[in-house]
């Protein structure tokens, strides 16, 4: 049996909001050397040399999103290889997070109150600058997006160094004072490790419970901009 008018115009209606709400991310390389982004749950990997540009589109309800930079990769034609940085299982197109050190673009998409959420996070290190705006002129977002267009990696503390990046504390000592887990998963603040990213990065989130000075928001559909080395 043929659909119904309104069902068809109701099917039509869904397809509408499901297209709008959809965001559009466009991840620029403005580093003078080659990386390779990752995005997950949508995207995969890619290649980009200095100057290119790559799109991915989330869809609606996107939850646990990242985008991040690979740095020193290589792949075969088959897309298996390595990186020192960022790396997700030897794959070109990732379809896990990514190994510390890397620097974090994190989003969930319409969520609270039709919001997206937003942040960047140093929590899994540093080793590449980024930011993460929304596209055009950010209307209804109140704080726009967050910048960490700072070169970590050389003031590095000796204790947190690693190949091409600089870790968080909680990677190198696994300790709940670094990770706010066990003893400290309710009762955890600032460090000396998470105040020298904070000082460096003030839009990034440090340490787990940064909450208040690094999530941003936007209405859901705003499209967004990832930018390496901004």
């Amino acid at each position: 049996m043929a659909p119904s008018l309104a069902t068809s115009s109701i099917l039509a209606l869904f397809l509408l909001v499901a297209v709008a709400d959809a965001a559009t991310f466009t991840i620029t390389n403005r580093c003078q050397y080659t990386v390779w982004p990752a995005a997950v749950p949508s995207g995969g990997g890619t290649k980009l040399d200095p100057g290119q540009t790559w799109t991915i589109n989330v869809p609606a309800g996107t939850t646990g999103g990242r985008v991040w930079a690979r740095t020193g990769c290589g792949f075969d034609g088959n897309g298996n290889g390595q990186c020192q940085t960022g790396d997700c299982g030897g794959k070109l197109r990732c379809t896990a997070y990514g190994a510390a050190p890397n620097t974090l673009a994190e989003f969930a998409l319409n969520q609270w109150n039709n919001l997206d959420f937003i942040d960047i996070s140093l929590i899994d290190g540093f080793n590449v600058p980024m930011s993460f705006l929304p596209a055009g002129s950010g209307a209804g977002c109140p704080k726009g997006g967050p910048r960490c267009a700072t070169v970590i990696t050389p003031q590095c503390p000796s204790e947190l160094r690693a190949p091409g990046g600089c870790n968080n504390a909680c990677t190198v000592f696994r300790q709940d004072k670094y990770c706010c887990t066990g003893s400290a998963a309710n009762s955890c603040g600032p460090t000396n490790y998470s105040e020298f990213f904070k000082r460096l990065c003030p839009d990034a989130y440090s340490y787990p419970k940064d909450d208040a000075s690094s999530t941003y928001t936007c209405p859901a559909g705003t499209n967004y901009q990832v930018v390496f080395c901004p």
